[in-house]
């Protein structure tokens, strides 16, 4: 059978019986794709050596199954630098886009996004900007877009000095001028939409995603975040 060639990034791994990988990879033609690779582990080989995250490759598998076969493995660019927080960060990424995208499905809006986050988290040194543009940015592409600009219940936009609750599946409710528990403040929110970022906006932000996110991702916490929190950074309260 001819292999199928596939441009993307190793988003996972883990041992497989006693000398193979499960790998799961995200394309830009299929998305997510998962393959097996065997006898690599504890080897030397360049086919090993590729197979790690935030290099570019071109893959090729083969097999009429969800789990493929892997049958070679190039690299078409060199490695992004990613170190320290920045590393988290994309390590973030990818254990988000592996949970929570189906297999064989194309996303080529989400794998953009992919891209332009990376880089971004190389040449960057303000890393939360970056993590909520592409949480928001994979909220829409799934078709979990929430509507921050206008009210829910009369289609106006979001008066400013308003405050607002964010209903699943409605979107912002108006409460009133008075702030309570769990609202927004509507400029806040417009300032999320229009992807101005600051202070506020970045904690308003985290806080939507974060509970938008929670309902694709389940009750199984995320490794990437628990490591942050172990680290110096985490501390400092900033990043996911």
């Amino acid at each position: 059978m001819v292999a199928e060639q596939l441009n993307g990034f190793l988003l996972h791994r883990r041992a497989y019986r006693e000398t193979s990988f499960l790998l799961n990879f995200f394309t830009v033609e299929n998305g997510k794709v998962s393959a097996i690779v065997k006898g690599v582990r504890g080897s030397k080989s360049d086919k090993k050596s590729l197979l790690q995250p935030f290099q570019p490759l071109l893959i090729g598998v083969s097999g009429r199954y969800e789990l493929k076969n892997l049958q070679q493995v190039e690299s078409t660019g060199g490695m992004l630098r990613l170190t320290g927080q920045a590393l988290y960060c994309a390590l973030y990424l990818n254990e988000v886009l592996n949970r929570v995208l189906a297999d064989d499905i194309p996303h080529p809006e989400i794998f953009v996004l992919y891209q332009q986050s990376l880089h971004a988290l190389v040449v960057e040194t303000q890393f939360e900007p970056i993590l909520r543009t592409f949480e928001l940015g994979l909220l829409d592409a799934l078709g979990y877009a929430i509507d921050l600009v206008h009210d829910a219940d009369t289609g106006e936009t979001l008066v400013r000095e308003g405050y607002y609750r964010i209903v699943p599946e409605q979107g912002c409710v108006y409460l009133g001028a008075i702030r309570q528990p769990g609202s927004y403040l509507g400029q806040n929110l417009l300032k999320v939409a229009s992807e101005h970022w600051d202070k506020d906006s970045l904690l308003v932000a985290k806080m939507i995603t974060r509970a938008a996110l929670a309902e694709l991702l389940g009750s199984k916490p995320l490794m990437s975040r628990e490591l942050f929190k172990q680290t110096h950074f985490g501390s400092k309260g900033r990043g996911h």
